[in-house]
């Protein structure tokens, strides 16, 4: 018996090896997204908390919003991205008026 760990990634076939990696890269992602949903409650609370002092502040609230809506959008549905992207375009408009 000796004190060096086993590289058992070298024992493994090819086949074992993909699942392995795949399984790791798949706990990496789980693991980033986790942190992505912290982060992201993190960021409503203080929206949900602190309520907007002028109309440049509510349209970078709704622009998150606007954003996760986008988001969870089918592909296949142009109108209603289009319509995000203009309302979008309409706030940078007119927040760069004022």
């Amino acid at each position: 018996m000796t004190d060096e760990p086993l590289d058992l990634d070298r024992r493994r076939g090819m086949s074992e090896q993909k699942a392995v990696d795949l399984r790791r890269a798949l706990a990496e992602a789980e693991s980033h997204a986790q942190e992505l949903r912290e982060r992201q409650a993190v960021i409503e609370q203080q929206l949900l908390a602190n309520p907007a002092a002028s109309w440049p502040e509510a349209a970078a609230k709704a622009r998150y919003l606007l954003n996760i809506y986008a988001a969870s959008l089918a592909e296949q549905d142009t109108r209603h991205r289009e319509l995000v992207a203009a309302v979008l375009a309409d706030f940078s408009r007119l927040t760069e008026e004022s």
